[in-house]
């Protein structure tokens, strides 16, 4: 049994190696950089918002765009600094203590460290979608969850820095319910790098204000034509949503989901009643909590 005194060095310690991490991320530019990678990626996409917007009657710098940009580098960086990093660290050895004393000392099921790279990467990106898009649909199927992830619906003009605009609570949501199945795959690469900045930049493109036909691949990949559907403000029959997809559409045409009912270019965004939803990042964070006291619920 591990000691109190073990948690308070492990909880220093992992605040002392992400600071670290951070100020080295900062400083030094490289191909793996998380860092130049998210700002890279949003200049492209601001860019291209820039030379071919869709909606050309909204502004370069949309409604609530400092916000937003707020919110990407909160959500990338800033959260896992201020508690997230730490907390995982502490959950990761609590339940791995947890699993040794059940004589459990390894989850992997499928050992996939002996195959190809490629074929390891490609594994990774198509599961952790998946897993990903179930989670997706729990945020609006489980009403507690929907509180949360309001946040992210409060978008009223779309544009590539929506695309990280999320309450915090969901990155425990999705790093949770990820940990066990991709823990039990014995995946044999430290460095996802490449699988992590494909599913950004197809994040940032889902929201940004771009039109590009995909052809046959719309049905493969998720894009601004379908996405913009998940965040309109009404859709007839379908009380939890549609086009459900992170980076992929797949899952949405094989499961019944995708809905594209015509052109969405100029729908309306958001949620019912988000008149009164709160416009600051502080009252958006804190909104499920107060939200909960004002109605007694």
């Amino acid at each position: 049994m591990k000691d109190l005194s073990y948690y308070i060095d492990l909880i220093q310690r992992s605040y002392s190696d992400y600071w670290n991490y951070l100020i080295n991320e900062l400083l030094n530019p490289a191909v793996n950089n998380y860092v130049y990678l998210l700002i890279g990626v949003s200049l492209l996409f601001f860019m291209i918002e820039i030379v071919r917007p869709w909606r050309k009657n909204q502004g370069v710098f949309r409604r609530d765009f400092w916000l937003d940009v707020f919110y990407m580098f909160f959500n990338f960086f800033l959260f896992s600094l201020i508690i997230y990093n730490a907390a995982s660290n502490i959950f990761v050895d609590l339940f791995n203590s947890f699993l040794n004393s059940v004589g459990i000392e390894n989850l992997v099921s499928i050992e996939v460290s002996t195959w190809s790279i490629p074929a390891q990467l490609l594994t990774l990106f198509i599961l952790r979608d998946f897993i990903q898009w179930n989670i997706h649909r729990l945020l609006h199927r489980v009403s507690w969850l929907w509180e949360f992830h309001k946040v992210h619906h409060s978008v009223k003009q779309m544009g590539f820095a929506a695309h990280l605009r999320y309450h915090w609570m969901e990155n425990i949501v999705y790093r949770v319910l990820e940990y066990i199945p991709l823990a039990m795959i014995g995946f044999g690469i430290a460095d996802f790098f490449l699988v992590h900045a494909i599913a950004l930049s197809i994040g940032h493109f889902n929201h940004s204000n771009f039109y590009l036909p995909l052809g046959p691949l719309k049905y493969i990949f998720n894009n601004p034509q379908m996405h913009i559907w998940h965040h309109a403000k009404h859709i007839d029959n379908r009380p939890y949503g549609i086009n459900f997809g992170l980076s992929l559409s797949i899952w949405d045409y094989l499961f019944g989901t995708a809905v594209i009912p015509h052109d969405g270019r100029d729908i309306e965004l958001g949620f019912e009643k988000d008149e009164s939803f709160p416009q600051t990042f502080v009252g958006q964070n804190t909104y499920p909590w107060n939200k909960n006291e004002k109605t007694g619920s």
